[in-house]
């Protein structure tokens, strides 16, 4: 089948590499060569222990790996992660603290789909657990998932957000991050003209490119070089048969991995050189920086093609969310309509994938709702992923964001609503 070949070529050449690491590690690591003082062989043992690593992370669904928190009373309780609602390209998830009355707080935290999977959004998660109740949008990798599955584009991606906003009702906090933004505050006003009493409390949108015009970056800057049939020949594959979802047609993961380590390719060829110089040292460790990161940065997903193309051209191309011209089965949606539900933004005053003004502009979009309900947040010397992980995140923004939420009604506290003031550059 057309492209099938080309899909397993890639994964035949993925497991190579880790069949080579694995064999170089085996090789150099036979006790004989203790007797010759080389250190070609530390560093050849170094080098395969490092690639058959990372090569093998490149198909393996990272664990969330969050087993306990610690409440008030300074005990650890265990967490457990439980299906609220299972569908067949994505499962709401809820992280279940055991022994402990159920936080007023409700976040339903929108995972991006873009390449990898929902665990990207772990330290978000492990932040807000001690005083939320957690719920995650868990994404399906494309290439797990039958054919007989049908098509998943970005309108069935909102309808699904819509059906987890609806079971989880409307004393939820949304936030999404990056790629979600603009199809969750869609969802919020599809919701809002559909069934006012199933909209969400408050909505937050993290570096989400709501109106990738308003500043251009490097994929902004590529969904206008290349054309959608470039697109569609360069990127689409179809699922091997290794796989359930053989026939499938996807954007692959590892295609999508190789254009994100391009986009900063000298910085990740010292960080695995240093990784390398350190393993052959006896300087590194399993849960050291460089493994953490990396076992969740290589750990990727493939996206359907018709999710993966809507995107490109209805969000990027068109700008349908940014001129209030989106359309889901059939329907047209009103950002306008919304009228009840606070609006956030968060930016990064250094995102160079969603720069500032791209999300900031779903307030402009807000047309029904009043000021009072409308607050927005630019992070000074915060990148992409600064905005909801990392010191920028703990420090400062998570903070503002529990405060709109109590703010809002969605918290402990029932407090008249206020604004937030922004911190501008």
């Amino acid at each position: 089948m057309k492209n099938m070949a080309t899909y397993d070529l890639m994964e035949a050449t993925r497991n190579t590499n880790e069949w080579l690491g694995a064999t170089a590690r085996a090789f150099a690591s036979y006790p004989a060569w203790g007797m010759v003082p080389h250190p070609f062989f530390k560093v050849l043992s170094a080098w395969g222990r490092v690639t058959e690593r990372s090569f093998a992370r490149m198909v393996i669904k990272p664990d969330w790996g969050i087993t306990a928190v610690t409440g008030e009373d300074g005990r650890d309780a265990l967490v457990s992660v439980e299906t609220v609602v299972s569908k067949d390209f994505g499962d709401l998830i809820h992280f279940n603290v055991h022994g402990r009355k159920p936080k007023p707080r409700r976040i339903l935290l929108v995972a991006p789909m873009s390449g990898h999977y929902a665990t990207l959004v772990r330290s978000t998660v492990i932040s807000l657990l001690p005083d939320c109740e957690v719920y995650v949008t868990d994404w399906h990798n494309a290439r797990d998932i039958p054919v007989s599955a049908g098509k998943f584009d970005i309108e069935d991606y909102t309808l699904y957000l819509v059906e987890f906003m609806r079971a989880l009702g409307p004393d939820t906090n949304v936030i999404a991050i990056c790629q979600p933004a603009p199809l969750t505050l869609a969802a919020t006003a599809y919701l809002a003209e559909e069934e006012p009493a199933a909209q969400p409390r408050t909505l937050t949108l993290i570096g989400g490119p709501i109106d990738p015009d308003a500043a251009a970056t490097d994929v902004t800057d590529f969904g206008r070089r290349i054309t959608m049939g470039q697109l569609e020949h360069l990127a689409i594959q179809r699922v091997g048969f290794k796989y359930a979802g053989c026939g499938r047609l996807v954007y692959p993961g590892l295609l999508q991995l190789a254009s994100f380590i391009s986009m900063n390719a000298d910085r990740h060829a010292q960080a695995f050189y240093d990784k390398i110089v350190a393993a052959a040292k006896g300087e590194d460790s399993e849960r050291d920086a460089h493994n953490r990161f990396y076992d969740e940065y290589l750990a990727v997903m493939d996206m359907t093609a018709e999710f993966y193309l809507s995107t490109v051209e209805r969000i990027f191309k068109n700008g349908e969310i940014a001129k209030n011209a989106f359309t889901v089965a059939g329907k047209q949606i009103d950002i306008g309509k919304i009228t009840d539900v606070a609006v956030h933004t968060v930016e990064g005053a250094n995102d160079d994938i969603s720069a500032p003004g791209q999300c900031v502009a779903a307030l402009r979009l807000c047309t029904g709702l009043p000021e009072a309900k409308k607050a927005q947040h630019l992070e000074p010397g915060a990148g992409h992923y600064g905005i909801f992980a990392g010191k920028s995140w703990r420090q400062n923004i998570r903070p503002l964001i529990l405060d709109f939420i109590d703010a809002n009604g969605g918290g402990p506290k029932k407090v008249a609503p206020v604004t937030l003031v922004s911190a501008k550059n």
